[in-house]
């Protein structure tokens, strides 16, 4: 009996203990899927956050118990691996690779790019005396040397090959643009009237093509298993350089992939620039014969006005059961043709801040899906609306606004950003308020409040609902919307995001009327 109750802890099972850990850290098993209605605003969308400094302790002395203990806790610390693009970034990540029982649990890779810079001038003085009096020009020339000398070497790619192989079980890849508080004291005053003598550029461009030219090598020399890749602030510069770059490469790594979220974050000239990249997608799209989940979305406050299939091409995915577009100006039956290809398996929908042009009515499109959508399970809506007053608010308001949609990630502690000491852990992000299984954010009654720009997957169920409690009560039709061809005020767009999925008004079946 006593050397029962000596062994204590040790009896349980590893389930048990599973169960435990859970409370320091959200298991690693549980990494929000395509099924889940926040998938994009956690997984592919949102910067990674850390654990508290208890949180990374409590799950450090847990693993320094036994070994059990250790290969237990390590499921949790490593399944998500976040690295900057860094000298000692990378160390920890090569330092990570070289041990094949931890790398073995990644699988989520974010990769955290800094703008690239170019310095002009001729010496760092140009640096000392011309920029604001708040930034030190040593943080910006030491970070220059440092770039150089990491893409010269070519030690991140290195690095990343070498980790990739080791992540025998990696599904998701992220890159994210990482901002640390000098860059936004530059990029400020690089926009004002003190910044026109530019001594120094910040180029996202060049880091966001370098860092998915090397990810993409890495990938392909490493036959990584990875199914799902994210960037909520690519360049078009960098597509564009990419397609000139290794055409044929592109459709080897598009055809393993399952998922696709792709934000554009430039603005300039959108519809002429992406005109040009229209061959691209349907190259890589047209190879990506297994895709679950795809979005494309590009600036709130500067939609694109070209015809959809001038990127979709006609493409019908077989397997596609989440579609997501944001700021588009379009004809209703450009969304109406392509959610029909897709009505077998379609089960979730995104058009944010889609506008129709003049002579569409949003009634068109949600009878569509009323009527021929039998599996649909989630719609979102927000902030959708017609061109013409669109234009006619832009006009009004006469200036720029610049569109971050999932915000950058500020970081100015290069030691928190790679979870791989004895003391570190990797947590799960949980989105605000969009972290539950609910199909429809009851509380949500603002267009432009704290979940704005969150994009996210729906919760889907192995059959669609076919119940309703409408106690008879007549269902209104497309007529009765209150779509007027002007306007969708946010509490309309709430009431068809239920209708147009059978969804009664008042509770949470599904309609058969």
């Amino acid at each position: 009996m006593a050397a029962q109750s000596h062994r204590g802890i040790h009896t349980l099972s590893n389930e048990l203990l599973r169960e435990v850990l859970n409370h320091i850290e959200a298991d690693p098993d549980k990494l929000v899927t395509l099924d889940r209605r926040a998938y994009l605003s956690q997984e592919s969308f949102k910067p990674p956050t850390f654990p508290s400094p208890d949180q990374a302790h409590d799950l450090g002395n847990f693993r320094l118990a036994c070994r059990r203990f250790s290969d237990l806790g390590a499921v949790h610390q490593y399944a998500r691996v976040t690295v900057r693009f860094s000298r000692h970034g990378l160390a920890r990540l090569d330092w990570l690779a070289e041990r094949p029982h931890l790398a073995q649990h990644v699988k989520k890779f974010s990769y955290m790019v800094p703008y690239f810079y170019a310095v002009g001038g001729r010496t760092g003085r140009d640096l000392r005396h011309n920029l604001p009096s708040e930034l030190d020009f040593r943080h910006f020339t030491n970070k220059v040397a440092e770039q150089d000398a990491i893409k010269k070497s070519q030690y991140d790619v290195k690095v990343l090959q070498k980790a990739f192989l080791a992540f025998i079980h990696l599904c998701h890849i992220q890159i994210l643009r990482l901002q640390d508080y000098e860059d936004g004291i530059l990029l400020h005053w690089i926009r004002s009237a003190r910044g026109r003598l530019q001594v120094i550029e910040p180029r996202w461009h060049t880091a966001c093509f370098h860092s998915t030219k090397t990810i993409g090598a890495a990938l392909l020399s490493s036959s990584s298993p990875c199914s799902r890749f994210s960037s909520p602030m690519l360049s078009i510069h960098s597509a564009k350089d990419l397609e000139r770059l290794r055409p044929r490469d592109l459709p080897l790594l598009v055809q393993r992939l399952t998922s696709l979220e792709l934000h554009f974050d430039d603005s300039n000239e959108l519809d002429q620039r992406m005109h040009e990249l229209s061959s691209l997608f349907r190259h890589v799209l047209s190879a990506a014969e297994n895709m679950q989940a795809i979005h494309i979305g590009f600036p709130s406050h500067y939609p694109l006005s070209l015809p959809l299939e001038d990127l979709f091409h006609h493409i019908r995915w077989k397997n596609l059961i989440a579609f997501g577009i944001q700021a588009w100006k379009l004809n209703a039956d450009e969304i109406i043709s392509l959610v029909r290809r897709h009505r077998d398996k379609l089960r979730g929908l995104r058009l944010r801040d889609v506008l129709l042009k003049r002579g569409s009515r949003w009634k068109d499109v949600l009878q569509v899906l009323r009527a021929e959508l039998s599996r649909l399970e989630w719609v979102s809506l927000r902030r959708i609306g017609y061109a013409d007053r669109f234009d006619e608010q832009m006009a009004d308001i006469g200036i720029e606004i610049e569109d971050i949609p999932g915000g950058d990630s500020e970081s100015g502690d290069e030691d928190e950003v790679l979870s791989l000491s004895e003391m570190d852990t990797q947590s799960s992000h949980t989105a605000d308020g969009d972290d539950d299984d609910n199909e429809i954010d009851e509380n949500d009654n603002e267009e432009n409040g704290p979940h704005t720009n969150e994009m996210s997957f729906p919760h889907l169920l192995d059959h669609p609902r076919r119940w309703c409690y409408c106690n008879g009560q007549q269902v209104p039709s497309a007529e009765d919307l209150g779509d007027d061809g002007i306007s969708v005020t946010n509490p309309q767009r709430k009431l068809w995001e239920r209708w147009c999925i059978r969804r009664c008004s008042h509770d949470v079946g599904r309609c058969q009327n």
